[in-house]
């Protein structure tokens, strides 16, 4: 992925850069606007696939923060696809419906996005935080 700096700070060496960033435990990966803005963090080893996935996670909660709701939408949307089972599709099935609906203003995209959740990952928090999506 483009647009990273990777920072690599030792704990051990670099106690108060590790405080700073609040960081309890190794490694935490926080992405960060270029202000120092936190959009996205995740603590303890991550197998390649899953790691890629929380970055992609990361790029595209950064962009709907920012309020560029289309291209926040294609990213969490490319993510949903392209890594299914992983533990960020469910968020990513969920802040896509958010963003098409900011994009488009219709209530209908959260309506399917909490149907797909309740389809695809019935047991994760994210079906349960759309619920409040579903018709009674």
């Amino acid at each position: 992925m483009k647009n990273f700096v990777a920072v690599r700070i030792h704990v051990n060496e670099r106690l108060q850069d590790f405080a700073r960033f609040n960081a309890l435990w190794t490694p935490t990966l926080s992405l960060c606007e270029a202000d120092g803005t936190e959009r996205h963090r995740f603590v303890g080893f991550y197998p390649l696939d899953e790691f890629m996935a929380q970055l992609a996670l990361g790029v595209a909660k950064a962009a709907f923060s920012r309020r560029q709701f289309e291209e926040s939408l294609h990213a969490f949307e490319r993510l949903a696809a392209d890594s299914p089972n992983s533990d960020a599709a469910p968020e990513a099935v969920y802040w896509a419906a958010a963003s098409a609906f900011k994009v488009t203003g219709d209530g209908e995209f959260l309506e399917k996005g909490g149907l797909a959740l309740r389809e695809k990952y019935p047991r994760s928090i994210w079906a349960t935080k759309a619920t409040v999506w579903l018709p009674r």
